[in-house]
């Protein structure tokens, strides 16, 4: 009988060999192409992850926006070929827990990084009192305003409540100084939502009571006619029916608005003089509420998550943790700013941004959350459909938000 002879590999080939099997865990990971971080920055710090993780390697791919949630459900039915790790907004948790497309991550958050970032950060990711990812997007919508263009109207300060916000615009349109004073991302889409709930958080609304909708009455009432009567005066823009986030960052950054209602990211854009006309004029505050002292905010921020067909959750987990680093998002502050509490008192963080700052402290504490539901994408639909019929003049703001009461309340 011949004897077994067990050859042992020399080291460099054994390390060599380890390294091509680590090598082979690949993530697929989806990301939109519009706000906050860019396509640029996220392959940056992706390739920065990998320098550091050799062993890992990420696939990228970016869509717009409003093709992001049917993307990641789509991919449910992929199995092991689909997504890893995603981006998500705030409003999908219900619906993705429900529908088992999320891993619960609860586990893997230690207790002592809670108090380190936003509590409204943690609401991102958080449904059912389990945590279903990581907060990366801290963001809420600003009022921007052109410093210039106030001046010259003889304005002193920006608006300090919603009356005042309409009467600068007036101002401005006699003098004038721009044909439509106001610009805003209306377009049939969840940009639209996003502005409509920072109105409804100005004038103190809520969507639901007792479980019973209220957009056809108080504060969400309010909001749609406030929206219909700056169309009705001429002081937004009529296009902004048709606008989202990034027509609004270019109208306002060549001078064609004096106010606008935005993400953080368009604050340091537009005072690029490589892609602004009004470098240098920009203004930021938080969005004002209905009386003075009172300030409005939408929840606009995501998170990343790990879907529930990931074959490797400990590399996404670890990709995931990387770009949510605070050291990553201090990096990267200039258009988003970190959900980490102590970054916002870094020199580093304030650098050439101290108002966007200052504006970021009070909002994130003001930030009005959409409905939480699993017939999210449902409600949304009907709620668009329901606003553009008031700004396109087709019904009454009564008509149609009554009309939005009795479909929703189906849905919910």
């Amino acid at each position: 009988m011949r004897k077994k002879v067990w050859c042992a590999l020399p080291l460099t080939m054994a390390l060599s060999l380890s390294s091509y099997a680590s090598a082979q865990t690949t993530i697929n990971a989806l990301f939109m192409s519009q706000a906050a971080y860019s396509q640029s920055d996220i392959k940056s710090m992706t390739q920065d992850f990998q320098k550091a993780n050799p062993d890992i390697k990420v696939n990228l791919e970016f869509v717009p926006y409003e093709a992001l949630h049917d993307k990641i459900v789509a991919a449910k039915g992929a199995g092991a070929n689909g997504y890893d790790v995603v981006l998500y907004d705030v409003i999908w948790p219900a619906e993705f827990a429900k529908f088992g497309i999320l891993k619960n991550v609860t586990q893997q958050i230690a207790p002592s990084l809670k108090d380190k970032i936003f509590k409204g950060a943690w609401t991102t990711v958080k449904y059912a009192d389990k945590y279903w990812g990581m907060p990366w997007i801290l963001d809420t919508k600003y009022l921007f305003y052109n410093k210039k263009i106030l001046k010259e109207a003889g304005i002193q300060h920006p608006p300090r409540t919603l009356d005042e916000l309409y009467t600068q615009a007036q101002i401005i349109k006699q003098k004038g100084l721009l044909k439509y004073p106001l610009v805003w991302s209306w377009s049939q889409s969840e940009a639209l939502i996003c502005d409509y709930t920072t109105l409804v958080s100005a004038y103190n609304g809520q969507f639901f009571k007792d479980g019973k909708p209220q957009f056809a009455k108080g504060g969400a009432l309010k909001a749609i006619q406030f929206m219909k009567k700056t169309l009705d005066n001429k002081l937004s823009n009529p296009n902004s029916r048709e606008y989202l986030e990034e027509d609004v960052r270019k109208v306002f950054s060549s001078g064609d608005a004096a106010f606008a209602l935005n993400w953080t990211y368009m604050y340091n854009m537009a005072n690029d003089p490589k892609q602004s006309q009004v470098a240098g004029q920009v203004g930021v505050v938080p969005m004002p509420g209905a009386k003075p002292g009172e300030i409005a905010a939408v929840n606009g921020s995501m998170g990343l998550g790990i879907t529930q067909n990931s074959q490797h959750p400990k590399a996404d987990w670890k990709y995931i943790t990387y770009l949510t680093s605070q050291a990553v998002q201090e990096k990267y502050a200039k258009l988003s700013l970190p959900i980490w509490k102590a970054s916002y008192n870094k020199a580093s963080v304030q650098a050439g941004q101290t108002e966007l700052v200052q504006a970021a402290k009070k909002s994130i504490g003001a930030m009005l959350a959409r409905p939480q539901t699993a017939q999210y994408p449902r409600l949304s639909n009907t709620l668009q459909q329901s606003i553009q019929l008031v700004l396109q003049n087709k019904q009454s703001a009564h008509e149609s938000m009554s009309r939005a009461d009795q479909l929703i309340s189906r849905l919910h």
